[in-house]
């Protein structure tokens, strides 16, 4: 029996190379996929927030002050302007956002009532936010010793002293944000069970196209049972996948350099298991087809909806909650979950009912098929 598989198999796969366009079908596009994900999710660093200054209350103390303490917040650019070169750059995209000191600023911060300050910005809070909570934050620490010196100006000189010049020391470490390269990776692997499921499919078809061009019962006529001939279908299916993964893995690390955060072994089981999972479904789904063509549009209605409501092409943290309780139906939910779940620290111990849950569907599919394929023996839809 294991020479018949192996002539099967090797006769297969040969047929399958054979064809260039293959190799671009079960390669390119896991690849293409991983190249997709790259430039919806890549994140670019971060760029200075250009600041137009309008000061129209001259040398004052707390105008001077405000500027230089929008210069120390970093990430800034600053240009000093009039207000009607401020308008005509904003609206030009020469410059983010501005700042405008109206005359009488440096007074009514001195007094406590901070006043006579505008920001102004086309792109709105999304660039805004930030330079707007930080600034609100020093007027109103500068507004309150105001308010506690009660007009007493060497009391508040003194106060404003001793707080520009606070001995508090800021101890600051950088460290590389993986969350972008964690997003790119989760994703990429999103498109490639979307392309295992596809060509998973493809290769089950095989057996219909067979039984159509009659290949199938020349098969079957000689010492070849039907059981070795499907089986051999399974290997050559189960033989692409993992060379997909193996491929698609490759390419994530040493050409895009796409860190998952994950145990190169620990990926490629938990794909390894999917690709089970894959077959497992084809074939359930080409037993209820009666034709090659009929199997392909039944495996477009599930593997595409499937895909993205599961969140393969996504975050599925964007999705309503009554969609991502429905994703839970689906395996390829529970290979993202786990992946998601060992990015976060989890070991395998913890994404054990994943695995299990995987290997249910898989064993609840193949279930499905051996008994679906039992009961269409009927030739005549092939001849």
């Amino acid at each position: 029996m294991w020479q018949e598989i192996r002539f099967l198999v090797a006769s297969t796969l040969l047929r399958l190379f054979r064809n260039r366009s293959n190799l671009l079908i079960f390669f390119g596009l896991p690849i293409g996929g991983i190249l997709l994900a790259t430039f919806l999710y890549g994140s670019p660093s971060q760029a200075d927030l250009r600041v137009g200054i309008v000061n129209g209350d001259g040398q004052a103390r707390a105008a001077a002050d405000t500027v230089q303490f929008v210069r120390s917040m970093g990430h800034m650019k600053l240009s000093f302007v009039t207000e009607s070169e401020l308008r005509t750059q904003l609206s030009a995209g020469k410059l983010d956002t501005g700042l405008i000191l109206e005359e009488g600023y440096s007074e009514s911060v001195m007094s406590g009532k901070p006043e006579h300050i505008a920001i102004q910005s086309v792109k709105g809070a999304s660039v805004t936010a930030y330079f707007k909570s930080m600034l609100n934050s020093y007027i109103g620490n500068v507004g309150a010793m105001a308010k506690l010196s009660a007009g007493d100006q060497a009391k508040f000189n003194d106060m404003y002293e001793r707080y520009a010049g606070s001995a508090f020391k800021l101890t600051t470490e950088s460290f590389n944000d993986h969350s972008a390269a964690k997003m790119m990776s989760s994703q990429s692997i999103g498109f490639l069970l979307m392309f295992m499921l596809t060509s998973a499919g493809n290769l089950s078809e095989l057996i219909l196209r067979h039984r159509e061009n009659r290949t199938y019962f020349r098969i079957i006529a000689s010492p070849i049972s039907a059981n070795v001939y499907v089986l051999s279908n399974i290997i050559v299916n189960l033989i692409v996948m993992v060379a997909q993964i193996a491929v698609a893995l490759f390419v994530m690390r040493a050409v895009f350099h796409l860190d998952a955060g994950i145990p190169f072994g620990t990926m490629a089981g938990l794909l390894a298991l999917f690709a089970l999972v894959a077959v497992s479904l084809s074939l359930a789904v080409v037993s209820f087809a009666k034709s090659s063509g009929a199997a392909g549009a039944m495996l477009n209605l599930v593997v595409t909806p499937t895909c993205l409501v599961a969140g393969c092409f996504f975050p599925i943290s964007i999705m309503p909650e009554a969609v991502q309780r429905i994703a839970d139906f689906l395996p390829q939910r529970w290979v993202l979950q786990a992946i998601d779940k060992l990015q976060s620290g989890s070991g395998l111990q913890q994404i054990g009912l994943h695995f299990a849950i995987l290997l249910a569907f898989a064993a609840v599919f193949f279930l499905i098929a051996v008994y679906r394929f039992g009961r269409s023996n009927d030739t005549r839809n092939f001849v």
